[in-house]
């Protein structure tokens, strides 16, 4: 169904985007089972409660679902400075050189130059350390640059997998435990650089799959490595000046021929997570199907690609609300939002999902 929208002619500021959620729906754990989380069909005019494993039944055959494969890496490093002060790093991006890109949480910046001792993982006392070599991508941004190293000369991937701790959204309370590692991962993720789950495809598992498989739905994979900058709120009222993250996205050559294949036989393009939909849109308004986006999705966009998006619920006053508002147009969206949290839908990134189709 495709749903009327004049958010094009109307001009939205930040508070428009604002809502008040009971905190006790924000969900603390995933449900025991991938696709017996609830979905919002929010594709009509009234929203209908289902399961997850509904999903395939509300889909076509000869349509395309487009997942991102990014892998969350186990970013968040704790360690000491030599005064003994406490340290958080939250690994950002990995670069060159056994470089990295670094969130950094302490009561007193270090001086460029100085080397903090890393907490090992028990068992692997192994010299690990990060000295601070200045700020990135630029002299006065909140992101700073590391050298990431031990003393065998592993890179920063099998550091942060040996060492590190699954970076778990600011609104989870608890430590990371065994049932993270697990969970706060898709079940078909391959490509290590994400900081946060693609959440929205947590739901799926190969139950999901083998029924998409059964009605001919298609499926296909692009890569978008979620950086922290997906949970920072909007904090400028005209939102038109706010400055998004850039976040590294590829889409492969064979998803370009499934895309063009689905469009030719007249199937729709079905966006698993709201980074899928960045990627998608990205790639089609400027050709290039690898580099950095930071693509801002805001109502009156021209979408090109995307016809029906599967989604979790997101934060007040965050760029993925108005991606969402954009998408299936603000008036439906902000009414889906009433009636999930009237029927008590679990939030954020281990709650429940909607089902959403692009407006007019």
């Amino acid at each position: 169904m495709s749903l009327p929208s004049s958010d094009a002619a109307r001009v939205f500021t930040l508070s428009d985007f604002d809502f008040e959620l009971p905190e006790s729906l924000i969900a603390q754990h995933p449900t025991a089972e991938r696709s017996a989380s609830r979905l919002l069909d929010g594709t009509g005019a009234t929203p209908v409660d289902r399961i997850f494993k509904d999903l395939p039944g509300l889909l076509r055959a000869g349509d395309l679902v487009v997942f991102n494969d990014t892998k969350v890496i186990n970013a968040r490093l704790f360690g000491e400075k030599a005064t003994g002060g406490k340290v958080e790093l939250l690994i950002e991006r990995v670069l060159g050189g056994n470089q990295v890109a670094a969130h950094m949480r302490v009561s007193k910046k270090p001086e460029v130059g100085a080397t903090i001792k890393l907490t090992c993982a028990p068992g692997f006392e192994d010299g690990l350390c990060a000295t601070l070599l200045g700020r990135w991508p630029n002299v006065d941004g909140p992101i700073y640059r590391f050298v990431l190293s031990n003393d065998q000369g592993d890179d920063p991937y099998t550091l942060m997998e040996r060492h590190g701790h699954v970076p778990l959204p600011p609104y989870i309370t608890h430590s990371d435990s065994p049932e993270d590692v697990q969970r706060y991962q898709t079940v078909f993720a391959k490509n290590p650089g994400a900081v946060a789950a693609p959440t929205a495809a947590l739901h799926f598992d190969e139950g999901v799959f083998a029924q998409l498989d059964a009605m001919g739905v298609h499926r296909a994979h692009v890569t978008l490595h979620v950086g922290a900058g997906t949970f920072q709120p909007v904090k400028t009222e005209n939102i038109a000046e706010h400055q998004m993250h850039s976040e590294w996205y590829n889409v492969p050559p064979e998803t370009q021929e499934a895309i063009a294949a689905c469009k030719a036989r007249g199937g729709r393009i079905v966006a698993v997570g709201t980074t899928s939909v960045r990627t998608l849109e990205s790639w089609a308004k400027t050709g290039v199907a690898s580099g950095d986006t930071n693509i801002f999705i805001t109502p009156g966009f021209d979408f090109k690609l995307v016809d029906v998006l599967v989604t979790n619920f997101h934060l007040p006053k965050s760029s993925l609300m108005m991606l969402v508002s954009a998408f299936t147009g603000y008036d439906h969206i902000m009414g889906l939002y009433r009636e999930a949290i009237a029927r008590g839908y679990r939030f954020f990134s281990y709650g429940d999902a909607m089902l959403l189709t692009r407006s007019a």
